[in-house]
């Protein structure tokens, strides 16, 4: 298991350093120049003066130039410094990843423990009308886009029934510290987290109620019951865990469009996290911070994979050999 988690750690070094660059490349050949939102839409500028800025940020070298000497800063562990606030990136992110981090784990939780048993539930009523209710709600879920969601759930809940905060992560009159604090941030967290969770709900339901029924076929699940094995048992010890695997796929290659809903949503619901701080860069071309928050992203998307391999390995010792 080791020598499989050290093989796959090392396949991945090239592509961190395919994600540094591709991104380094797309972001720089995006329309747009971080100097002309820095002077504004003045008329009058001295070009002198916008050929100093450019130099004072490196944007007047060749684009080789820039992706060497960014390539380096990386290796340095140093993502540079925003246009816009002036702040160290790595600080930056490291302010905003923690509100991300709560709203897209606390949905994960939420999706998984919701999700497969909805799955499992469905898969023994197959053909009846609690599947048939199940597959069309998972269906609705998968397809209804994230931002046209986040919206309903804003107007419906916090504009017109007022039960939920419209906006923001934390009230300013509630204090920082105490069980308070934590009520306050659940009543925030409850519509953006409900919002990214019916998409990953949808698709693990799904996915564990196709594998299920699939495995409840299958002539193990057959000779356990007619040795008398308890249904509960059949269902939760043998059939499940043979079903969990494409299941566990399925949560490993969500994460990218957990990150891509996670930034729409918080947009919509201006929670304080990275998703937000992407759309921010992307408006004031802010090239560095934009630049440490794709990568952030193009690694979790890896890590995710990573841990994705692990946990297969775990459940079936034959990947380990491939």
């Amino acid at each position: 298991m080791l020598r499989y988690v050290l093989r796959r750690l090392l396949q991945t070094i090239p592509i961190v350093f395919f994600i540094v660059v591709i991104n380094f490349l797309l972001i720089h050949a995006a329309p747009g120049d971080p100097t002309r939102y820095l002077i504004g839409d003045s008329p009058s500028v001295d070009p002198a003066f916008v050929a100093e800025l450019r130099a004072r940020y490196g944007l007047d070298q060749p684009i080789y130039v820039q992706l060497w000497h960014y390539i380096v800063q990386v290796a340095h562990g140093d993502l540079g410094y925003s246009f816009i606030s002036h702040e160290n990136v790595t600080t930056i992110l490291a302010q905003r990843l923690p509100a991300t981090l709560l709203l897209l784990g606390s949905q994960f939780v939420l999706a998984v423990i919701v999700g497969v048993p909805i799955g499992v539930f469905s898969a023994r009523r197959q053909g009846g009308g609690s599947d048939q209710a199940v597959t069309v709600l998972s269906l609705i879920g998968f397809s209804v886009p994230a931002f046209w969601l986040a919206q309903m759930m804003l107007l419906v809940f916090s504009l017109k029934l007022g039960l939920f905060p419209s906006q923001g992560m934390r009230s300013l009159r509630v204090p920082t510290a105490g069980f308070g604090s934590v009520l306050d941030l659940l009543h925030h967290l409850a519509l953006p987290m409900i919002t990214l969770t019916v998409f990953n709900l949808a698709i693990i339901a799904r996915v564990t109620r196709a594998s299920m029924v699939n495995t409840l076929k299958m002539e193990f699940i057959t000779y356990a019951r007619s040795k008398g094995v308890r249904e509960k048992t059949i269902i939760w010890v043998h059939a499940l865990r043979n079903a969990i695997l494409p299941v566990v796929t399925i949560i490993g290659l969500n994460i990218r469009f957990l990150i891509a809903g996670a930034v729409l949503t918080e947009t919509v619901f201006a929670w304080p996290g990275v998703g937000r701080l992407t759309y921010d860069s992307i408006m004031s071309r802010d090239y560095p911070v934009l630049m440490g928050i794709l990568m952030v992203i193009g690694f979790t998307v890896v890590i995710g994979n990573i841990l994705t391999d692990i946990a297969y390995a775990l459940l079936d010792p034959r990947v380990r050999y491939t």
